[in-house]
């Protein structure tokens, strides 16, 4: 495994981590899984590169789209959640409550 392969694997392992133990704020949950997104789309680009085929060169760029489409649908939800409950704290958060 070359050196750039492990910063992005560690990079990608990291924000796991941190969406999986540190879940207290949706504000960090959504952080967290930026930075994973951040860190395919390195190695996506970074892959298409050495491959350099033509075929694979749209790839990063459609991940980008669907990282920007899943931010704002995060920072929409953010929005709702604090306006209805007063706070962005995960634990209160149920769906058997409406």
């Amino acid at each position: 495994m070359t050196p750039m392969h492990f910063t992005f694997s560690t990079a990608f392992l990291l924000g796991l981590a941190g969406l999986a133990f540190h879940r207290t704020h949706l504000l960090s949950a959504l952080l967290c899984l930026e930075g994973m997104m951040l860190s395919l789309f390195l190695a996506l680009s970074l892959w298409s590169l050495e491959l350099t085929s033509p075929g694979f060169s749209a790839s990063p760029l459609l991940l980008l789209a669907f990282s920007a489409c899943e931010a704002s649908a995060g920072l929409a939800l953010l929005v709702a959640t604090a306006r209805t409950h007063g706070s962005d704290h995960l634990q209160n958060l149920n769906l058997l409550q409406c």
